[in-house]
């Protein structure tokens, strides 16, 4: 059985800075996201490339809904630990691409990898995150 897309949901009712960011998921299921990144002048570094803090909000972002779609009702999630190795640079003007999919879902830890890519397909980042999950407060 294929799990529904639910990336234009998410596109909808992203967080306001993926929005700002221009991050557009293109799919969203519990066991795999998809997502792009038209890499403009705003999002570059020095020389035009895509700056880093850019590609680690960008999975951090997909991390987080991910957690979000695989855990309890009731909980809450935030980002405890994340690490980033940048293998390749991606250049304004191209759109980057990015696989996040789950590598350990606990009841109250999840670890997420997200992989991206340039337009050549060529792997640009890879970034491991943990999510903790915990009950929402009241108030």
């Amino acid at each position: 059985m294929t799990e529904e897309n639910l990336a234009a949901a998410f596109n909808e009712n992203n967080t306001p800075f993926a929005k700002m960011m221009g991050v557009k998921m293109t799919l969203v299921t519990k066991e795999r996201l998809e997502g792009e990144l038209e890499v403009t002048a705003d999002h570059c570094t020095m020389p035009a490339t895509l700056h880093g803090g850019a590609m680690m909000a960008m999975a951090d972002n997909m991390g987080g809904i991910g957690a979000f779609m695989n855990m309890a009702p009731g909980s809450m999630t935030t980002t405890v630990e994340s690490k980033t190795n940048f293998l390749r640079a991606i250049p304004q003007g191209q759109t980057a691409k990015a696989v996040t999919t789950p590598v350990h879902l606990g009841r109250t830890l999840q670890v997420w990898k997200t992989e991206i890519f340039r337009e050549d397909g060529k792997l640009a980042a890879v970034v491991t995150q943990t999510q903790m999950i915990r009950p929402a407060k009241d108030g």
